[in-house]
């Protein structure tokens, strides 16, 4: 226990220097689309120049702000680079030791050839992982296609793994058993196509059919993803309201039901996913997941949240649930900076002492 509060202590110490924004905070509180800041349209990969502007400029404590510090990714009007790296200390109150985790590093080229239509890359040199897929914005409405290796659209697209409603316990040191969560985990890429459909200026529409890495051919079952995304507002107040769906073979076939919302106003921000997923985690088994969310920007720089995140492995049985509370801290000191120290506490039945303080480091251009 005296170890506990030594730990929060010091956390509390480091964390009145830090902060960030991930992705699904910053579209839900400024009511904007993903494709407002990625050339891809679902988030994520390489950043358009409204993107690079927002985080060069307008998140960190500290940053060039002056109008002529000149910074682009592009290397010229066609060909644009970036790249991500990720890394996390972790301390495991069940194993009573510390550790340093690689989680990503890569990459990124965007190529031009038209306005319309861009070529989009990521190879990720920690985890020796790639995507590849061109976006061609050529349909009514600024509607595209998309073609190549890319992780499905299907929820909220969370840039923490951890999450069940994503990969869930994934590879993480404080974990004892196998315990996961949906299929998306870091190392999860399809190859295929995509279609998005703005219906209108708040719905869109992604309907994808493709093959994992499970399956050598796409003619041998297939897996399709379908969701909807609602982002009306009313005033200074942004809501997200949507649906996902999704079946794939991994390695029984399995089909994946989800619901997502979230309000975003002015410094906040809320946002929760639950799923359900028939044969994911054991054969003939129902599986749900719930993420719920909650975030504060305090000042330019550093913000506070809380996720709640709940795994039921087997929804007709009375065992078998597990769950995470973290609370921490997101802070970007300078341009390009982030560092996000958080406490997990493990929340299962029968209770043990398994709780994990974690500090992630994140550099980006």
């Amino acid at each position: 226990m005296r170890k506990n509060i030594l730990l929060l202590a010091l956390m509390l110490v480091i964390i009145v220097q830090f902060e960030i924004l991930p992705l699904p905070r910053f579209a839900l509180r400024l009511g904007d689309k993903c494709v407002d800041c990625h050339y891809n349209p679902t988030g994520g990969i390489i950043r358009n120049e409204n993107g690079f502007f927002y985080g060069q400029n307008l998140l960190s404590m500290i940053s060039p702000r002056e109008k002529d510090f000149l910074m682009s990714p592009k290397l010229n009007e066609n060909i644009s680079i970036g790249l991500d790296f990720r890394g996390q200390y972790l301390y495991s109150q069940e194993k009573n030791r510390t550790d340093f985790q690689r989680m990503s590093g890569s990459v990124y080229g965007r190529i031009g050839l038209s306005k319309k239509i861009n070529i989009i890359g990521r190879y990720d040199f920690v985890n020796d992982i790639w995507e590849a897929y061109g976006v061609a914005h050529i349909l009514p409405n600024n509607s595209y296609i998309k073609v190549g290796s890319f992780q499905p659209n299907f929820g909220i697209r969370l840039d923490d793994h951890t999450a069940y409603t994503r990969g869930g316990d994934f590879f993480l040191l404080f974990v004892s058993g196998a315990r996961v969560g949906l299929i998306y985990n870091p190392f999860y890429i399809e190859s295929g196509g995509e279609l998005g459909i703005y219906v209108s200026n708040f719905a869109f529409l992604t309907a994808s059919i493709a093959t994992n890495l499970n399956n050598r051919t796409l003619t041998k079952d297939p897996t399709y993803t379908a969701r909807l995304e609602l982002t009306p507002s009313i005033g200074k107040v942004s809501f997200l309201l949507g649906g996902s769906y999704a079946a794939a073979k991994v390695p029984q076939t399995t089909e994946m039901y989800g619901g997502f919302a979230g309000i975003g106003y002015d410094r906040f921000t809320l946002q929760a996913e639950f799923d359900l997923a028939n044969d994911l985690l054991a054969a003939n088994t129902v599986s749900n997941m719930l993420m719920i969310e909650a975030s504060y920007v305090i000042f330019l720089g550093l913000e506070a949240y809380a996720r709640y995140d709940w795994l039921d492995e087997d929804a007709n049985k009375d065992t078998g649930t597990i769950a995470h509370l973290i609370l921490g801290f997101e802070f970007m000191p300078y341009s390009f900076i982030e560092i996000r120290p958080q406490y997990r506490f493990i929340i299962e039945d029968p209770s043990i002492d398994n709780d994990a303080a974690i500090i992630h480091f994140h550099f980006w251009y």
